[in-house]
């Protein structure tokens, strides 16, 4: 497996681009486009920052090498894809500079695309590593010996990668009342919480730290501590229950803040919602295969390296 270099991409300069039409199936305009040949346009709001990307749909053609499969065939699929003119707030200060590529449930998703066709399983799996690389697996269904828990509908419907947590457990203590469903989200960097579950995980966690509190300008965290001159002590571990009886242990639940002459302190990077729903980010992900099965419509998860 190759790294490459990625660069801004262009239709006008790519020989399989095509615009899509607005009287397309998947163009959100349907029955109220104007003119079947006016391109399709898209409007993406997200939750932070005033954060928004528009533009137009085409479609395009993903080429996909093989991975950990047996398999050595490469493949061409058929996508449909966004091409921004106009990005706001995060977007303009390099948040996802090469793109950001949709994994959800819906039709116009590229797992959606490659699973209709033919071209994988109806799932994939992420990893991520420490130094902020990873993997995406299309097709991977994750390993036998994995752990497990449901998605859940939302309103009836199955639109998104949303779990049940029954427990969140500091160290050998597991809190009461912790119970509350968590959005699988990989294109968030940092976990949320519920505040009220918030609340119980960040004093039972400050008081098993065994670290004085502290505060560093320009973090978001608000339960942050001093480094001693031994580096940063012992973390009380993190750990999600399931209904299943299967456990998610957080590998590194904290940020560590640098200096010029090394650790000068440490956040516990969680951050609280006013949402019912909180959402588990990437860096509650780290050091595992995580595998959005969406053929039996689970989450996976295994250590990885």
């Amino acid at each position: 497996m190759q790294d490459k270099d990625l660069n801004e991409y262009n239709p006008s300069g790519s020989s399989t681009s095509k615009p899509l039409s607005c009287s397309h199936k998947l163009c959100e305009l349907g029955p109220n486009c104007p003119n079947p040949k006016q391109q399709c346009p898209y409007t993406i709001n997200y939750y932070s920052d005033d954060t928004s990307t528009s533009g137009f749909l085409v479609e395009e053609v993903l080429h996909l090498v093989p991975g950990h499969s047996v398999s050595n065939k490469s493949v061409s699929a058929p996508v449909i894809i966004g091409c921004g003119s106009k990005q706001t707030g995060g977007y303009l200060n390099g948040v996802a500079p090469d793109g950001l590529l949709g994994l959800g449930l819906g039709e116009i998703s590229v797992p959606s695309f490659l699973a209709k066709a033919g071209y994988i399983r109806n799932s994939f799996s992420l990893c991520f590593s420490e130094d902020d690389s990873g993997r995406l697996f299309f097709g991977d269904q994750g390993v036998a010996s994995q752990q497990t828990t449901p998605f859940l509908p939302l309103d009836g419907k199955n639109l998104t990668y949303i779990i049940g947590v029954d427990a969140c457990c500091i160290g050998s203590s597991c809190l009461d009342h912790t119970n509350f469903e968590m959005l699988v989200d990989s294109g968030t960097s940092f976990t949320f919480l519920p505040d009220q579950i918030y609340e119980r995980v960040v004093d039972e966690f400050d008081r098993q730290v065994n670290a004085s509190k502290s505060s560093f300008e320009g973090y978001p965290w608000q339960y942050c501590y001093k480094s001693s001159s031994q580096g940063v002590p012992k973390i009380p571990s993190l750990t999600l229950k399931f209904a299943t009886s299967n456990s998610f242990v957080v590998n590194d639940p904290v940020f560590v803040i640098y200096g010029t002459q090394g650790a000068v302190g440490f956040c516990l990077a969680i951050q609280p919602t006013d949402q019912t729903i909180g959402t588990i980010g990437q860096n509650f992900m780290t050091g595992y295969q995580i595998v959005f099965d969406r053929e039996n419509f689970k989450l996976g998860w295994s250590r990885s390296n």
